[in-house]
């Protein structure tokens, strides 16, 4: 999915995006949380650099991937696909 919105696409585009960003929402917090650990970590230690900000970026990427998981939940409920 580059260039088209979720509205877009097709029944079977939907089902197959959804098979992609299948989640587990406790698995993800706990990833997320450990990431933010890290961060707040570093800052205490007075290491702020490049190697904070990545788990910063690779949380960020998590917290956007479960937004999209959403949005795509509520497309499969919308068009009775689940």
């Amino acid at each position: 999915m580059k260039n088209k919105e979720l509205s877009e696409l097709s029944d079977q585009e939907v089902l197959d995006e959804s098979k992609k960003v299948k989640s587990n929402p406790i698995a993800n917090a706990l990833i997320i949380g450990f990431l933010f650990g890290i961060v707040i970590y570093s800052v205490v230690v007075n290491t702020w650099g490049f190697l904070t900000l990545i788990p910063l970026w690779l949380a960020y990427h998590f917290i956007n991937n479960s937004k999209k998981a959403k949005k795509i939940e509520q497309l499969l409920k919308e068009r009775n696909l689940k």
